[in-house]
């Protein structure tokens, strides 16, 4: 979730729009909150070897496309909000632009092209099942960061 804020930030302030080659694929965001909370109970346990060995997939509460979580941060700090998806090229062009290298701009595109295939629209009850509390919502992230947007 926080991508929005670190990546998609500057161009939800300066143009009120998220632009990325993602259609209308699903995501399953996951906040860093949750992550950090997984991985604290996982090192910190008293029960901590029943952690060892495994590898959690964490997830978000719900799988959002682009529009969905555009819609959101709309609702959540009063100010319209967009997504435009754009070509991959397009993408490429702007990363390019930005000075991002060539490897990067590749796993980038790959991520996308992923998503657009569905993979990243799996949920998990990982969170939940390790911390005990349920996984932060994109509206809740989005009440949490809502001064980062505007």
């Amino acid at each position: 979730m926080q991508n929005f804020v670190n990546f998609y930030g500057p161009s939800i302030r300066s143009k009120n729009a998220i632009y990325l080659p993602a259609e209308d694929a699903k995501v399953s965001f996951v906040d860093v909150r949750d992550i950090a909370a997984v991985a604290v109970k996982a090192l910190t346990d008293d029960e901590s070897s029943r952690h060892n060995g495994k590898a959690y997939t964490l997830t978000g509460p719900e799988a959002l496309s682009y529009y969905q979580a555009a819609e959101i941060l709309s609702n959540e700090t009063g100010k319209k909000i967009g997504y435009v998806n754009v070509s991959e090229e397009v993408l490429r062009l702007g990363m390019k632009d930005m000075g991002v290298d060539d490897w990067s701009i590749n796993t980038f595109a790959e991520l996308f092209r992923l998503y657009r295939k569905g993979f990243a629209s799996q949920l998990s009850s990982a969170v939940e099942e390790v911390t005990g509390k349920k996984p932060i919502s994109f509206s809740q992230f989005a009440k949490d960061y809502a001064q980062a947007f505007k």
